[in-house]
């Protein structure tokens, strides 16, 4: 090539206007929302015109009207709005993608943030064409010594245009639907399309003559003016078989983007996958865009209900589906915000209501301050946790009520498996927290890195503090010897059978021989393991545990006194074994081959009593 080219390049207007009839829409009955907007839109400009005052005329009820007539198969969108003349048809019909509404708001709403217009791209009239063989448009513009205007096109690049007949200002557009969408001619279908998609715009909006829509958006009104019980009713409207939220949230923002509407906060079961989808629908400018918001708002919030409505969000031109933008990221960051501060705010107000909001609120919150830094730093303070006494306290409140141990946390991962640790710990004056939900694993570990030096154990852990040894008195490990303890360890790993098995001696507040702990950061490395290998947290045999075993115990005792030569040792087999085995069924980790062998010992037993 000799050399660099330009050019424009071609579309041919034959080949697109198909496409677009058929592509425009991912969901072909949004055609009616479609053309309802852009009715509301000519109305509110006639509005707008009359306070400036350039409308003279009459300001008669404003209304949108969706006839139906099932034997011509017509369904008309009729208007009382500014109307067009020719040379607008022209301009804003027959030019795809030219918007009327950017051109009203370029020449009359520069200065108006408040405008409640609507369309902006200048596509939604040729979604009638998804339902419909040919469309008509008759109007008559409100300007003076205006003449009125038929079009009309058989859904082609063709078009006709001549003098109507139109008497009043405003707007019909009649569509002649296919046989593929007969199923619109259904008044009762039209009906409900426009609840869905126009229920709360502002203007009576009539099918077949009878009021179809409510008109009032409550996320419109001011918070301070808006009584509680005008929220759960709104509430019911919007998701009538649910059950009732815990809070609301009033969302009314100006600056630096606009955003108003009105989130609930549903009550959450336990079972509940706390990143499932709620039920947010968004709407621009009161018209409803999707319940598709995933985009809008962090995975956290997700399970919100309730309704946000911005001009500001950008959409493609299906209006479906929502782009990334920093504003609708900045979006995301408010309603965050105003969610932890309608939090404190009960929580300051009314503790009590708190606590009892806590078991809906409590894996929203962990899994919102998981996410979110500035979320975490608002809410650290208020974050509750529940005690096997079923109380709730922050961690503060736990640190002062649990001094001896320091920087140390207890808990619980399930309050009928360790029970018996539970009990130990309460009888030695420890505060234990229930911690049993799937995120609580991620939470305890992200307040740990927060809270450093703070260490969550879990009650069956060996979390008391060990003396310090002398030097004259450690073991090649590093650990203090102690001759009892060594003697116990030899008679357990060889009647056991195993050589790596680590015994303490202790004296536990309890009637128990022992008990079986493992250290906090093996155990959730080894639980971690099993996981992403697919097998349940506490599959097969515990590793690197401790067998501790009771100084204070009558059995434990006679073994110290009589064990130490091979031929003793060999007679204790089975009551090691025993001591053992109910250390690791108070783990309810007694299993397998282990578990019958146990039975079969207990059997024996039992038998040898009754002769």
């Amino acid at each position: 090539m000799a050399k660099t080219e330009k050019g424009k390049i071609s579309v041919e207007t034959e080949n697109l206007f198909p496409i677009i009839k058929k592509w425009l829409y991912s969901e072909h009955d949004i055609f009616l929302r479609e053309l309802i907007s852009n009715a509301y839109d000519a109305i509110t400009k006639l509005k707008r015109l009359k306070s400036l005052s350039q409308y003279k005329g009459k300001t008669d009820k404003r209304l949108i009207n969706v006839s139906i007539d099932k034997p011509k198969k017509t369904i008309t969108v009729s208007d009382n709005g500014i109307g067009m003349t020719a040379d607008e048809v022209k301009k804003y019909i027959n030019q795809i993608a030219f918007s009327g509404a950017k051109d009203f708001l370029e020449k009359y709403e520069k200065d108006n943030k408040d405008s409640q217009i609507v369309g902006h791209f200048g596509l939604g009239f040729f979604s009638a064409y998804m339902v419909s063989d040919s469309v008509e448009i008759k109007t008559l513009s409100f300007k003076e010594n205006a003449e009125p205007v038929a079009w009309q096109c058989d859904g082609n690049v063709d078009f006709q245009i001549s003098k109507g007949d139109r008497k009043d200002i405003g707007t019909d557009v009649i569509l002649h639907v296919n046989k593929d969408s007969e199923d619109f001619l259904d008044e009762a279908k039209i009906k409900d399309l426009v609840k869905r998609y126009s229920n709360f715009l502002p203007v009576e909006i009539q099918v077949n003559g009878k009021k179809a829509n409510e008109q009032t958006a409550l996320w419109n009104n001011a918070p301070s003016k808006t009584k509680e019980k005008e929220y759960n009713d709104f509430y019911k409207k919007l998701f009538p078989y649910s059950e009732d939220p815990l809070f609301h949230v009033h969302l009314s923002v100006d600056y630096p983007f606009n955003l108003k509407g009105i989130l609930y906060f549903p009550k959450i079961k336990k079972e509940l996958d706390i990143t499932t989808k709620g039920r947010l629908k968004l709407f621009c400018n009161n018209v409803f865009v999707s319940d598709n918001i995933i985009d809008i708002i962090p995975q956290y919030l997700h399970l919100l209900q309730g309704v946000i409505d911005s001009p500001d969000i950008p959409l493609n031109i299906s209006r479906s589906f929502l782009q990334n933008d920093p504003k609708v990221q900045k979006i995301g960051r408010h309603i965050a915000a105003k969610i932890a501060d309608k939090l404190k705010q009960i929580y300051k107000k009314d503790k009590k209501k708190y606590e009892e909001y806590w078991q809906h609120v409590n894996p929203f919150v962990k899994f919102a301050a998981l996410s979110e830094e500035k979320f975490y730093e608002k809410v650290k303070d208020i974050i509750l946790f529940k005690t096997t006494e079923n109380e709730h306290i922050t961690l503060d409140e736990y640190k002062e009520k649990n001094k001896k141990l320091k920087d140390k946390v207890l808990y619980t991962s399930n309050q009928e498996e360790q029970v018996f640790y539970i009990n130990k710990a309460k009888a030695e004056g420890y505060t234990v927290l229930v911690l049993d939900s799937p995120i609580d694993n991620h939470f305890m570990q992200h307040l740990e890195m927060k809270n450093s030096p703070l260490s969550f154990m879990r009650v069956d852990s060996d979390f008391h503090e060990e003396p310090k040894p002398t030097k004259d008195d450690k073991n090649k490990d590093g650990e203090k010897e102690n001759p009892d303890e060594k003697k116990m360890t030899s008679l357990f790993q060889n009647n056991l059978n195993m050589k790596e098995l680590q015994v303490k001696l202790k004296e536990l507040n309890s009637s128990a021989s022992a008990m079986i702990t493992q250290s906090e950061h093996m155990r959730r490395f080894s639980e971690m393991s099993r996981m992403m290998q697919g097998q349940p947290g506490n599959a097969g045999l515990m590793q690197n545990h401790t067998l501790v075993l009771n100084k204070k115990n009558p059995v434990i005792q006679k073994l110290l006194k009589e064990s130490g030569s091979p031929e003793k040792d060999k007679q204790f087999s089975n009551i090691c074994k025993n001591i053992y085995d109910l250390a690791l069924l108070q783990q309810n980790n007694l299993k397998g081959g282990r578990l019958d062998d146990f039975i079969k010992r207990t059997t024996k037993i039992i038998e040898k009593d009754i002769k």
